[in-house]
C-alpha cells in the first residue's frame, strides 16, 4: 500500500528482487515518488521513482492524524497543506531545507540533487529477514 501526500509524493513500498551469488532475494523496501510542482525544480535533479500499479495508493488520511494530537482533521490537513506549500516556496527561491518525516527519513537537497533518505529503522522494520541487503539498495 502507499500513501500520497498532495503536493509533495507517494510514500510506498515495494518488493525488489535482487540476484545474489547463491541465491535471490525479495526485499520489501520504502520509495518516494516525488510529485512537486516540476517549475519550482527547474536547477534541481531528482531521482525518477516508479511504483508499480499494482499497488494500491491511498490519500492521506487526516482523521487518523488527528488521533495522534489534539486537532482536529480540518487543522491537520491546513498544517500540512501549509508546510507543503512553504516547503515548495523554499525550493523555488533556492533554500534548500531538509524535510524531515518522523519516522520514516528526510527529504533533503545535497549538489542540487533532491532525493528521499530512509531511516535505518524505517527499512528495519519493513525487512527483518535480509536487512542487509535493503539496506544496500538504498
Amino acid at each position: 500500500q502507499g500513501v500520497l501526500v498532495p503536493g509533495l509524493g507517494t510514500f510506498a513500498v515495494v518488493h525488489e528482487q535482487i540476484n545474489g551469488t547463491e541465491e535471490v532475494y525479495v526485499v520489501r523496501r520504502p520509495v518516494f515518488q516525488l510529485d512537486v510542482d516540476m517549475s519550482c525544480l527547474r536547477e534541481l535533479v531528482f531521482p525518477v521513482v516508479m511504483i508499480s500499479g499494482d499497488i494500491e495508493i491511498m490519500p492521506l488520511d487526516y482523521w487518523w492524524l488527528s488521533q495522534t494530537n489534539s486537532f482536529p482533521p480540518d487543522t491537520v490537513r491546513g498544517c500540512v497543506e501549509e508546510t507543503i506549500l512553504l516547503y515548495s516556496f523554499q525550493l523555488r527561491t533556492g533554500q534548500r531545507p531538509g524535510f524531515t518525516f518522523e519516522n520514516i527519513g528526510i527529504l533533503s537537497c545535497q549538489d542540487n540533487v533532491l532525493c528521499m533518505q530512509f531511516h535505518y529503522s524505517c527499512i528495519a522494520e519493513l525487512e527483518s529477514r535480509d536487512i542487509w541487503v535493503a539496506l544496500l539498495l538504498m
